[in-house]
């Protein structure tokens, strides 16, 4: 019976705590101290989806509230972790699957979590630049950002 209820605890406290890793993802300290338990526990799940591959939650990963800031920052540097993750080619795949408008901001994101972010752990900030870490990423997103969209076709006829 103490068995029970010792997994019982331990299970639940596990579940009802905020965490600042999910799959090895760090989470800085900014967006996860300004985080309910419920908005850490959605963005662990994005992160978890989309390190398998899921351009849905990529999206949602995108538009996830950050704050301002360093909590955007931060929001940067679990995207460039991704990427890093996944691969620059595998990361790509997703994105180019998804449409256009539900890409604003991920440039900026990704810029500022490289810049900022401490990507390889050595404890300061990494100062990377899109250009040299992920050339590919960017010409996609260059590319995407200059497709026509139906609308813009409309209002030039």
């Amino acid at each position: 019976m103490k068995q029970i209820v010792l997994i019982l605890v331990i299970g639940i406290n596990f579940t009802s705590c905020k965490q600042s890793k999910v799959n090895g993802i760090t989470i800085g300290n900014t967006l996860y101290e300004n985080q309910t338990l419920e908005e850490n526990q959605e963005l662990r799940k994005l992160v978890r989806q989309t390190l398998n591959k899921d351009q849905n939650a990529l999206v949602k990963l995108n538009d996830f509230w950050c704050g301002e800031g360093a909590g955007c920052y931060d929001l940067g540097f679990i995207l460039t972790q991704i990427v890093y993750r996944l691969g620059e080619n595998d990361f790509n795949t997703m994105l180019k699957k998804i449409d256009t408008k539900h890409l604003v901001g991920l440039e900026s994101l990704i810029k500022v979590g490289l810049e900022y972010g401490d990507n390889n752990q050595d404890g300061k900030m990494d100062n990377n630049k899109f250009e040299t870490e992920f050339p590919e990423l960017l010409n996609i997103l260059n590319t995407k950002k200059q497709e026509k969209k139906p609308n813009d076709i409309l209002l030039q006829n």
